[in-house]
């Protein structure tokens, strides 16, 4: 009973910290150009998404991921999802990186750098292949009406800015993981 009510506590001061994040990081980077604000708030997220799974494991990591464009579209946060539709493509984008680094970042110990590096390749490529699939290849043309210069800030935002993005969250990620592992097992 306390393993699920530590869970429950920590996914809510994850999300909560997610939130505050984003809305801090776009609230700051709103008057910038969007591969900025994005590559900034971007960062912050996905780094929060990887501690979650790595830290709160894949059930933790997965409310994380599918609650935050859900909660940024709903607040609304500056760069987050304006579009209702863009937000289950987002929610996919989040949980697949979210379970790859689930699954390769948990390998053995004596290989976890290995590990970390490989899953941060993997989360970041996949992560991509997941948002530039559903929100430029479906979403951008059959789901939502934009114009030229709405699709093209679109199209850019779930690019090439998703793989630097989700790379930067994971190297931070990282870095911090084994102070946060250690001071979660106490």
């Amino acid at each position: 009973m306390n393993n699920k009510i530590l869970l429950i506590a920590r996914t809510g001061v994850l999300i909560a910290l997610l939130v505050a994040l984003q809305w801090g990081t776009g609230s700051l980077t709103a008057a910038a150009p969007p591969p900025f604000n994005t590559l900034v708030t971007g960062s912050v997220v996905n780094l929060i998404l990887i501690v979650s799974v790595m830290t709160g494991g894949l059930a933790c990591g997965a409310a994380v991921a599918v609650l935050s464009p859900v909660m940024a579209f709903m607040l609304p946060i500056p760069v987050g999802p304006q579009f209702p539709f863009i937000i289950p493509f987002v929610c996919l984008g989040n949980l697949t990186l979210v379970a790859l680094w689930h699954v390769i970042g948990n390998k053995a110990a004596k290989k976890v750098i290995t590990a970390h590096i490989t899953a941060l390749i993997a989360g970041a490529l996949g992560k991509f292949a997941v948002l530039y699939v559903g929100v430029v290849l479906v979403a951008i043309p059959f789901l939502l009406d934009l114009t030229p210069q709405q699709a093209t800030m679109i199209t850019t935002m779930f690019s090439y800015p998703q793989i630097i993005t989700a790379a930067i969250g994971g190297a931070i990620a990282i870095a911090i993981l084994p102070v946060l592992k250690k001071a979660t097992r106490s």
